[in-house]
């Protein structure tokens, strides 16, 4: 027997609410409602049927065979054809090769599912005009989610859950997901199926434990249970604070944003000295605000990602560190940068032309100030950066000067007994390709001193030298404008 309902209200009723409460639906625009034909997607084109007059809207059925369960999906699909035909509700049903697509994409067979599933979803709402997309999830589905999220470690910002509104960036487009059902459980939606005489289809592969999603409902939950028998609603209600907390957190972020971030040509650029005088939450928000922007979601950023860039914001100009998705994360005198073009993040200006270094002085070229000093090697600096090199003055001479690279250089780099081509040098170096031409390169007439960012030629190490060195510092000069 099914619990008597804790509600006063009907389950329509709760829906109208939660749909109201939320502002899911727009009045005369079409909605589009996924359907797969289980019982919370059956449950929940049927009520909207029932409040479409009140809400003022018209339904569409989106209903996609992923073709991976042979004649069981396809039959799945027939029951939804003919569910919208008994309701009266227009239905475009198709088909897609889901394990062809899987085979080229690195993630999961799950995750290129719901990949393929939202850009037909997508594509069907931009076909009839729809801006947004109903899916049935429900409040099982949520506090599932935060247990997923919690054991991915997608840190805070998972524990928010499912939100009754959200985005996604598909193949076809952006989508608007939302989500009526937030406030009702899977054993409502299928008791409503039985009143309701609607006898929805049953995907055995939602028994498979092969999913992690899966093995938490059929295994963590329950036994989690035996902890708290009510650890549904201590999940929901975790992620109701968490959320409440996130939107005061994601208010102030904004306030940062304008005065910290700008955007360049597919890149964002945070100054680093307002950057790092920021409360670490805040500077998480940020960080996960420009990646999310930048991937078009955050599904594969986990919170280890931000706590990897947050330990690197120290690094020395001219580092990287590789995230998901082809991003980089790149640390330069004044400034951090995060993006997929790798020219844009390059610490090092455009180079063109050689200069001559002024010894001991000041240089100035395009984009850079080059110190140049005299001194005993006993007062070698223990600690510097990236950017600054100690050398034999007696192997140094005259004719110092500063250039690109150029076909055939070679050197010998630091800490090896011989000559290495420098294209190989950056290769195994990791010098992003785009970067390699703005390197600055030291050179005497016949000799590269200095890959500047990287190493010195070991010839001129000033290690266990008792003479006159010469210090060279680069220092970027501040972007014009």
């Amino acid at each position: 027997m099914v619990k008597k309902s804790k509600y006063p209200q009907s389950l329509e009723q709760r829906v109208l609410h939660f749909i109201q409460q939320h502002k899911l639906v727009v009045e005369r625009a079409p909605l589009v409602v996924a359907v797969s034909g289980g019982a919370d997607s059956v449950c929940l084109l049927h009520v909207l049927m029932e409040l479409k007059g009140e809400l003022g809207v018209e339904l569409h059925v989106a209903h996609l065979d992923h073709q991976l369960r042979g004649a069981d999906s396809r039959v799945d699909a027939r029951y939804v054809a003919n569910l919208a035909r008994r309701l009266g509700v227009p239905a475009t049903i198709e088909r897609r090769d889901v394990r062809e697509y899987h085979a080229g994409q690195g993630a999961s067979l799950e995750e290129s599912a719901r990949e393929v599933r939202y850009a037909f979803m997508a594509e069907v709402a931009r076909s009839i005009g729809a801006d947004r997309v109903v899916t049935g999830h429900t409040l099982d589905d949520h506090a599932e989610t935060v247990l997923m999220h919690l054991i991915r470690g997608t840190g805070t910002g998972g524990l928010r859950g499912l939100q009754p509104v959200s985005s996604w960036q598909t193949r076809a487009g952006g989508l608007t997901v939302v989500r009526p059902l937030l406030g009702v459980t899977r054993e409502e939606t299928s008791e409503y199926c039985r009143l309701h005489r609607l006898r929805p289809r049953l995907d055995v592969s939602n028994l498979s434990l092969s999913p992690l999603r899966n093995r938490i409902r059929h295994q963590l939950l329950p036994l989690l249970e035996d902890y708290n028998p009510q650890i549904v609603d201590a999940l929901v209600r975790t992620a109701r604070i968490a959320g409440d907390d996130l939107r005061l957190l994601d208010e102030l972020a904004a306030q940062s944003w304008r005065d910290v971030v700008r955007k360049q040509t597919g890149t964002f650029v945070f100054n680093k000295d307002t950057f790092l005088g920021l409360p670490v939450s805040l500077q998480r928000s940020l960080l996960r605000r420009a990646v999310g922007e930048l991937l078009g979601n955050l599904k594969d950023i986990e919170a280890r990602h931000i706590e990897e860039v947050l330990a690197g914001l120290n690094l020395p100009p001219g580092s990287m560190l590789n995230l998901p998705g082809g991003l980089l994360f790149s640390v330069d005198y004044d400034r951090y940068l995060i993006g997929t073009d790798q020219t844009g993040l390059c610490p090092f200006p455009e180079l063109t032309g050689e200069f001559s270094l002024k010894i001991p002085g000041e240089t100035l070229i395009p984009g850079w100030r080059i110190e140049a000093t005299i001194m005993p090697s006993a007062e070698i600096e223990k600690e510097y950066d990236k950017f600054t090199a100690f050398f034999r003055l007696d192997r140094v001479g005259d004719g110092v000067i500063v250039r690109s690279r150029r076909p055939g250089d070679r050197f010998q780099p630091l800490g090896m007994d011989q000559m290495k081509k420098l294209g190989e040098f950056m290769i195994d170096s990791r010098v992003p390709r785009a970067w390699r031409k703005r390197v600055p390169l030291v050179c005497l007439p016949r000799r590269i001193m200095w890959v500047v960012g990287w190493r010195i030629d070991d010839r001129l190490k000033a290690t266990d030298y008792a003479g006159e060195v010469l210090r060279l510092r680069f220092r970027r000069l501040p972007d014009e404008g």
